[in-house]
């Protein structure tokens, strides 16, 4: 017979455990941030607050200080570059409206095969300069609101970027009772085997986590001796902001516009020499790098890192690139466990027990 009381409790219960997750779903993506930053830094965590003779509150507060400007001044700085860029490139389409084009670079009629039809198009586009212009403006409209919905998106980014800041301090500060909270949760789920999945969450999500930051230290590496090659001034500097491109999966962003640069200033050869390295080197290697620092050390397929890496991204947005992989490592190790203690056994003269995908003693 049921116990009314009983069912009625429990029909509270998840009312309430459904109202609390639903006042915090405009935060989860902030959450998960915060929770993804404190958990990839927490042995540095301990050693600091070791180092502070167990002042776990100021450790929180200099680990947050430092990912402030490891993480938030490069993504600021990036910001003002690419606003200075769009401001740049609309006045200088202004200013071709009125003087119209300059004269065609020299570069430009050796170019091999079509350099003649090149300049013809760029002297064709100078006398009817007023016309072309009119034509494109029925698009400028679409253009800009465009500009306009993915400059909200990055506002609104930056917005969650702010509150996963504020929010990994008090990951830090509370983090040894939220992990046994964790703990005890699990272990009222699944009892004897929470620690095996508390230890395969927590791997996966630490080599995603290295490899998505040894990936742009590795971009932002080539960049700079991309750069320097090429002899783009700043390199350095457009450097460090490939690597906090790289974090956010855009290195195009810092490199494509030193290709322009170059283009502009009528350097053909390093033009295209940093547009391969652009496209082949710095941005290749985050396909072939990537998923063998997620992949390295785990006991998963690399196909299965494969899917879940660039499904999750699909999916979920750039969040994906830890749900994914997590997600697909839970479900493999679930089914793996399940088809191996569901296959029969039986015992032998011996008495030692075996699975009967095993060969008997003769």
């Amino acid at each position: 017979m049921l116990n009314n009381d009983r069912l009625l409790v429990q029909i509270l219960l998840l009312a309430l455990l459904g109202a609390s997750l639903w006042v915090l779903a405009p935060f989860w993506s902030a959450l998960f941030w915060a929770s993804v930053l404190a958990f990839a830094s927490w042995p540095l965590m301990r050693w600091l607050t070791h180092m502070l003779k167990g002042r776990e509150s100021l450790a929180a507060a200099i680990l947050t200080l430092c990912w402030i400007v490891l993480v938030a001044v490069p993504l600021v700085m990036l910001g003002y570059n690419l606003a200075d860029h769009i401001r740049d490139a609309t006045g200088l389409i202004k200013n071709l409206q009125v003087t119209g084009l300059p004269a065609p670079p020299a570069w430009l009629a050796n170019v091999p095969l079509v350099g003649d039809r090149l300049v013809s198009l760029w002297i064709t586009i100078d006398q009817q300069g007023a016309a072309f212009f009119a034509s494109l403006r029925p698009y400028f409209g679409q253009v800009g609101n465009w500009l306009l919905e993915r400059s909200a998106q990055v506002g609104g980014s930056m917005l969650e970027l702010a509150l996963s800041l504020v929010l990994v301090f008090f990951f830090y500060r509370d983090g040894p009772r939220l992990a046994a909270f964790a703990r005890s949760l699990l272990e009222r789920l699944i009892e004897d085997r929470a620690d095996h999945y508390i230890h395969l969450i927590s791997g996966t999500i630490q080599r995603v986590v290295n490899g998505v930051i040894g990936t742009a230290a590795a971009q932002a590496v080539l960049a700079y001796i991309g750069f320097l090659i090429a002899g783009v001034p700043g390199a350095l500097l457009l450097a460090l902001l490939t690597f906090g491109a790289s974090l956010i999966m855009f290195p195009p962003l810092v490199w494509a516009p030193a290709v322009a640069w170059l283009a502009w200033n009528g350097e053909v050869g390093m033009t295209i020499f940093l547009g391969i390295w652009g496209v082949l080197i710095i941005s290749g290697v985050d396909n072939i790098l990537k998923p063998y620092l997620i992949s390295r050390g785990g006991n998963l397929p690399l196909v299965v890192v494969l899917l879940g890496v660039f499904g999750g991204i699909l999916t979920f947005g750039f969040m994906g690139l830890f749900l994914g992989p997590t997600l697909l490592a839970v479900a493999y190790n679930l089914v793996t466990d399940w088809v191996a203690h569901g296959q029969p056994k039986f015992e032998t003269e011996t008495g030692v027990v075996i699975r009967s995908t095993d060969q008997p003693p003769s």
